[in-house]
């Protein structure tokens, strides 16, 4: 049964079996449904339990997370087996222990560190800005840089998370402190190639537009970076500390304010727009244009194993702007 009055303020009362189910009218009163108020307990019991869950949180974070301190002699998964040094003399910078594994698949792989690869700030062609997309989640995707210099060596600087043997990588893992931060140096063949063919990932490589001088201020960051998480590592964190939010960081700490707060900036994903945006990438004739164009995973597949893999991936991409030099 079903009671409706109407007066000066209008009330709704419905009955089913001669019990009130619900009551509603106008002037701010809440709405009853059996007796519960929709706009009251429901809200602070919602409340009350999101609260109760953040404090847990953090109390386990407080306990059992942040005291923990970063691994030292475990055994390391190949992959991120040795961390590297810099050695920095005037404009020449010597790197140590830098990767160039050649992958057959994810699993069948020859292993090799060079012991170590001399470089000069001053012979810098290009910088190179790579995404990486590993996961059918489009935010989801890694973000790396390659130097190129005016010799034909490449070598990329990848901030990664560092396993031990055995361990897998997962966003929600390193949430709690279960990977280092590791700035792995290697030579592009090796960690374009990995994920371009071994892998089969999407992948895309723009060129940065750098101010004059700054591409070699970044190469010095990069070394500084490699030196100071060998001698005081620091642990990753899949939203604060990851491969995209450190490039970040040393992009600003060259050129302060360069890149300005996004939340994209935590979604490595998405992160070709803000640079294009931002103008950090050549302009290939707009952003859809310019995002064809750098797709290089189905051109890098036509390599052979056996030729210069950065050479054939750079036929594939457009000649270098001359007025890229850019006073941004």
């Amino acid at each position: 049964m079903m009671k409706v009055y109407f007066g000066d303020n209008i009330q709704t009362e419905v009955m089913i079996g001669g019990i009130k189910t619900s009551e509603s009218g106008i002037g701010g009163e809440a709405l009853d449904f059996m007796g519960f108020s929709l706009f009251g307990s429901f809200w602070s019991v919602l409340l009350t339990f999101s609260a109760a869950f953040i404090l847990t949180c953090l109390i386990i974070w407080m306990i059992k997370v942040y005291p923990k301190k970063p691994r030292t002699g475990v055994e390391w998964n190949s992959d991120c087996e040795f961390l590297s040094k810099a050695i920095i003399e005037g404009d020449d910078i010597t790197f140590y222990n830098v990767r160039d594994f050649f992958w057959r698949t994810t699993k069948d792989r020859d292993e090799k560190w060079d012991e170590k690869v001399k470089v000069n700030v001053n012979e810098i062609k290009d910088v190179w800005f790579v995404v990486d997309h590993f996961h059918k989640i489009h935010g989801l995707a890694h973000t790396f840089l390659t130097v190129e210099f005016n010799d034909g060596t490449c070598l990329s600087f990848s901030f990664e998370a560092r396993r031990i043997k055995g361990q897998r990588y997962h966003p929600w893992d390193g949430m709690w402190r279960n990977y280092e931060l590791y700035l792995l140096v290697g030579h592009e063949r090796d960690l374009l190639g990995l994920r371009t063919n071994a892998r089969g990932n999407k992948d895309y490589m723009f060129r940065a537009i750098t101010p004059p001088g700054k591409e070699k201020e970044l190469l010095f960051g990069l070394a500084k970076s490699v030196n100071s998480l060998t001698d005081d590592p620091i642990w990753y964190h899949s939203i604060l500390t990851t491969c995209n939010t450190s490039i970040v960081k040393l992009v600003n700490k060259v050129t302060p304010g360069r890149i300005p707060f996004f939340l994209r900036n935590f979604l490595p994903g998405y992160t070709p727009k803000v640079a294009f945006k931002l103008a950090l990438i050549e302009d290939w004739g707009g952003f859809d244009n310019t995002l064809n164009k750098a797709r290089i995973d189905e051109k890098a597949m036509l390599w052979d194993g056996e030729g210069d893999y950065s050479k054939m991936i750079r036929s594939h991409l457009p000649a270098k702007k001359s007025s890229t030099s850019e006073n941004q």
